[in-house]
């Protein structure tokens, strides 16, 4: 049986992100394909954003939607 799993490399070990499908207990091969680290586009909250409303300050809130927040695949195993 041949199937793809995802998982991360982390410390000379290899840990899976779900369990293969249909796999019995005993040996496997693994092939190692490394993937480029894909990094999101930067976000900038800019001076004078809200220029069409002179009288408009930022508030807590644009600030938090211009934070990153991370995505899921790019957190540790360990939730980090």
């Amino acid at each position: 049986m041949t199937t793809l799993v995802t998982g991360i490399y982390k410390e000379g070990r290899i840990e899976l992100l779900e369990p293969p499908p249909g796999l019995r207990e005993g040996p496997v091969r693994v092939l190692v394909v490394e993937e480029p680290e894909e990094k999101p586009e930067p976000r900038y909250l800019q001076r004078g954003k809200y220029g069409a409303d002179p009288g408009r300050m930022s508030t807590l809130e644009d600030f938090e939607a211009a934070e990153w927040s991370g995505e899921k695949e790019f957190e540790d195993a360990d939730g980090g």
